[in-house]
Parts: structure tokens; C-alpha cells; sequence
């Protein structure tokens, strides 16, 4: 059983239905002369995440039969993530889907029509501007990571020969403005707070310098502010996508599928024709486009308005995902767990984090709508955080904690602060904040030391701890002001907030020797 055999139609049908394998429903062949003919979506990142998300979404469309284009992908990066994941499967992949219960799915994507690397040293990159220049163009899309949108001054020095993504990008949007002006939606599909405006920033930053610098006219920063023209909206994408897991690779061989075969390319990229990803995903994307857009809802993309998506954000960020990961990381590394969803085995942090998240952040979410926030955290808690496929570590969550706590907990103490709730009903988020200021020394439960996750702030925050000592008793906890009045690090003063003096009792407790931690985060959930 092997990718290609679908392409060529050498192949069983029904024996990769019977092992489980969703083929394609529509002509696959057919799906890409009309893309080339006429492309309307040239998606940027050929990663993981692209195939197991958009790509995937899009083939589904095409399996309603009510959509006949594909996806064209570039790679601004790594090419040989074109040469060695692309190419030899005729753009087709497997995505393997892992569900909560240990089980997978299989399904075959076949949505890419075109591997493409954007440099210009590549035929690849005629063709692009070819594409460029194609009134069906309708979207082009983004899956880069934030790194990918960084400028530097030496690359703008580069004139219009740039070598990084967005400079790239601009390129062929002028490209697109030589040719008529013609309408086009920059979409980021990043998984980043207000990604539009991220995509935007690095497009600007060019176009900007290339008019100042003669190498392109002054209409053409015209054309790309002009809404009825180019516009970059927000979208909110959320899928877990690790690396090619060795189990999955076991499965698929069992299975007689001969392409399960591990790619690791010279910039470490890590990828294989097969993608093993999360079940549970959600795209939402401001619906602000000015040629039209691939019709991804019929995949299960919603469209909405720039504030849903925003609020869908807010949602995730600081009530109903995100808070739980660090509250779970935070205890996780002083417990000694090394799998998040290992911690969900544990009575006393499942039941931290579900209480947490319904009874305390909850009476403050935005609700944005479009998703119900009781199904969305049904959904983290039931089947993402427990999923044994998942590979996620609490040390990797609690990396750059500082600059997390100010969102993901600072922002509900403010709203009920402005909404006039009482700040006794918060007892696990004061836990969770406590158990910072344990955490910050480095040593857990059971009294050994542990290396405290990678943070901008860790050296300064554990300075400030550094007088306290685990069983120590009769001790002086006054150095815990200096900690928890930073607005900097938890978004307010917690002593102003009122919860100042209710976190030095717990942090008290955090520290009363070998078992505090497990003994104190019990009582408090039991007691919650």
C-alpha cells in the first residue's frame, strides 16, 4: 500500500478501506489541471500543521463534490521539505488522526495540487509569479510560525531580492499590483494573537522600503492599503500537530501502508508522508476577503467577524485552555510528571484544572458565539489533555511562565475586580499562582532538584525566592511582596487586588517540607 499507487490507480481500494484508510471521493487528477489552469489558493509553510489542518480541511471540501480546486503549497524555507515530503508521494499524504480512546483514524489527502519552493533561484519561482498574476487568485495563506514574519535590516537591504518569507511575499504582491491591481486576501493562519496584523507589518515593512528607495512606485503602498483590494484579516487556529510518533509508524507498517518511513532534513525539520495530529481542531477566520475564498466551511472552518475571532481568542487564552496547561505545568514539574497527559491520570490535577477552569475562570469568559465555552473545555479536558498520543511535556508549558501568568490569570482577577464579584470565590487560581513561588526554587515534592523551564525572567523571580528554604520553619515570608505586587509578571498587584496575603498562606503551605505540595494542592481542590 503506497501513496502513489492512488495517483497512478495501481490499487486496492477496498483493502484500504477494510484496514481503515479514507480514500478521496473526487478526481484527483482532474482537481489539479483546473488548479493549475486557474489556482486560487497558494498556501505558504508546507508543514505538518498545513497538512494535517488546512490542507485536510480543504480535502474534505472536496469530498462534498461541491468544490473542484486544490492548494497550491510554497516553502520559503526549508526545501527539502519539498524534495523529500512532497515530491516522491505526488503531493498526497496520510493524515493519521489520534484519538483520546488510543485509537486512529486514517484518511488520505490529496487536496495539494502543487509543491512549490519560493527562492528565487528555483523555476518554482516563475511559476509563482505566474500565479501571482492569475485573476483566480483569491487567498494566500500562511502556516510559518511568528519566526517567519520577523524583517531584519539586512534583508531589506537586499532590495527586491529578499531572502526571508515576508519580504518574499511582498515580492509577489507587486507582482500581483504590476498586473492590474488585482484583488487578493492575505490570510495568517498562525497559531498567534492578531495574526493578520502580523503578516501586515512584514508586508508593510517592505513595500514601505521599496518605495522609499525607488525600487517600487507609490501606488503600490496605495493598492495594499486599499481594503477593496488586499486586505489581511485574523484567524484563530488551534491543533495539536507533534512529530511523526513512533507508534503511529508501527501501526501503519502492521497495516501493510509502505510509506511510514521518518524524514529529518538538514535544517531539522521533522515530517514524514504520514501526519499524526490531535483529533480536536478549530479555525476561525475573520471573513473579510476581496476576490472571494475557498469554501473551507464546508471542512469546518467558521467564518466570522474580526471581533468573534478576537473573542474566540480571549476565550482560549484565558479561561478555557491555556490557563489550565500552565496550572497543570506549574505542579506537574514539582510532582515529577514528564506527560501532560500522565497528569491527567492524577485525581487531585484533574480535578485542579476542571474546577479551575468551570468554577472559577468561567463566570468571567467571553463568549464569543460561535463556540460554546462548556464544549470547548469539555473537549480540552475529556479528550485533549488526556490523549495518549500526545507527547506534550508540563517542562515544555512552563517554558516563559512569567510572560504567560499576566494573561492567563491577571485578566480574569480584573474582570471580576470590574465586575464587583467576590475575590473569596477564587481559591485554585491564588493555588496556582502560589505554587509559582514554589515552583521558582526548583526542587519538588519529594525533595529533589529539578532544572525550572527556560524564561527571560527565571534568574530575577528566583532571586527573589532565594531566602526561602523548603522545611524550613518559623521562616520569613516578607520577600514574597516583592514577587506578588509585580503587575509585570501577574498582570496586577495581587495585594491591591486583595489576594496578596491569601497567596503568601498558601505558598506557607507549599513549603512545609517533603509532600506540602501534593498535601496542599489535595485540600484546596477537595476543598474547592
Amino acid at each position: 500500500m503506497k501513496l502513489t499507487d492512488i495517483i497512478s490507480g495501481n490499487y486496492n481500494a477496498a483493502e484500504w478501506e477494510a484496514k481503515g484508510y479514507q480514500l478521496p471521493k473526487f478526481d484527483i487528477a482532474a482537481v489539479a489541471r483546473k488548479t493549475h489552469e486557474a489556482p486560487v489558493w497558494v498556501h505558504f509553510g508546507g508543514g505538518n500543521i498545513f497538512r494535517a489542518f488546512p490542507a485536510a480541511i480543504l480535502n474534505d471540501a472536496l469530498n462534498t463534490g461541491q468544490y473542484d480546486r486544490g492548494v497550491i503549497v510554497a516553502e520559503t524555507f526549508d526545501f527539502e521539505v519539498i524534495d523529500k515530503a512532497y515530491a516522491p508521494y505526488n503531493n498526497l499524504s496520510l493524515l493519521v488522526s489520534l484519538q483520546s480512546t488510543g485509537t486512529i483514524e486514517k484518511k488520505v489527502i490529496a487536496s495539494v495540487t502543487e509543491a512549490l519552493k519560493a527562492d528565487y533561484q528555483f523555476a518554482d519561482w516563475q511559476r509563482l509569479v505566474e500565479i501571482f498574476r492569475a485573476p483566480s487568485l483569491q487567498m494566500i495563506s500562511f502556516t510559518i510560525t511568528e519566526k517567519g514574519y520577523l524583517v531584519s535590516p539586512a534583508d531589506l537591504e537586499r532590495g527586491l531580492t529578499p531572502v526571508l518569507a515576508m519580504g518574499k511575499v511582498c515580492a509577489l504582491l507587486l507582482e500581483r499590483f504590476q498586473a492590474g491591481a488585482l484583488p487578493l486576501t492575505v490570510q495568517s493562519m498562525d497559531n498567534c494573537s492578531h495574526n493578520g496584523d502580523r503578516v501586515k507589518a512584514g508586508v508593510f515593512a517592505y513595500a514601505e522600503r521599496w518605495v522609499s528607495d525607488g525600487l517600487a512606485p507609490a501606488a503600490f503602498l496605495d493598492y495594499l492599503r486599499d481594503e477593496t483590494k488586499v486586505t489581511f484579516p485574523w484567524s484563530m487556529i488551534d491543533k495539536i500537530t507533534p512529530r511523526p510518533h513512533q507508534k503511529v509508524q508501527e501501526l501503519l507498517a502492521a497495516d501493510g501502508f509502505e510509506d511510514n518511513n521518518y524524514i529529518e532534513t538538514e535544517k531539522h525539520t521533522f515530517t514524514a508522508p504520514f501526519v499524526n495530529a490531535e483529533e480536536v481542531q478549530y479555525l476561525v477566520i475573520e471573513d473579510h476577503y476581496t476576490n472571494g475564498r475557498p469554501p473551507l466551511h464546508l471542512g469546518g472552518a467558521l467564518y466570522t467577524t474580526r471581533e468573534t475571532v478576537d473573542k474566540v481568542e480571549t476565550m482560549k487564552v484565558t479561561t478555557c485552555l491555556n490557563p489550565l496547561h500552565t496550572a497543570m505545568s506549574i505542579y506537574g514539574c514539582m510532582l515529577g510528571y514528564t506527560l501532560i497527559s500522565a497528569e491527567m491520570g492524577d485525581a487531585d490535577l484533574r480535578s485542579f484544572i476542571q474546577k479551575l477552569g468551570y468554577i472559577e475562570a468561567m463566570p468571567v469568559v467571553t463568549d464569543p458565539g460561535v463556540l460554546n465555552p462548556y464544549e470547548f473545555i469539555g473537549a480540552v479536558i475529556n479528550r485533549r489533555l488526556p490523549n495518549p498520543f500526545m507527547p506534550d511535556a508540563p517542562q515544555r508549558i512552563a517554558m516563559d511562565t512569567s510572560q504567560k501568568l499576566p494573561i492567563r490569570f491577571g485578566e480574569t482577577i480584573k474582570k471580576y475586580l470590574a465586575r464587583g464579584l467576590d475575590t473569596d470565590n477564587l481559591q485554585l487560581i491564588p493555588l496556582t499562582l502560589a505554587g509559582y513561588a514554589r515552583y521558582l526554587k526548583g526542587i519538588t515534592d519529594d525533595g529533589k532538584p529539578f532544572e525550572p523551564s527556560p524564561d527571560p525572567m527565571l534568574a530575577e523571580l528566583q532571586a527573589i525566592v532565594a531566602p526561602l528554604e523548603v522545611g524550613k520553619a518559623d521562616q520569613d515570608y516578607s520577600c514574597l511582596h516583592a514577587l506578588y505586587s509585580r503587575a509585570d509578571v501577574f498582570g496586577l498587584d495581587l495585594y491591591e487586588a486583595g489576594l496578596g496575603k491569601r497567596i503568601e498562606g498558601m505558598v506557607k503551605e507549599l513549603y512545609a517540607g517533603k509532600g506540602a505540595v501534593r498535601a496542599t494542592l489535595h485540600k484546596y481542590v477537595t476543598a474547592r
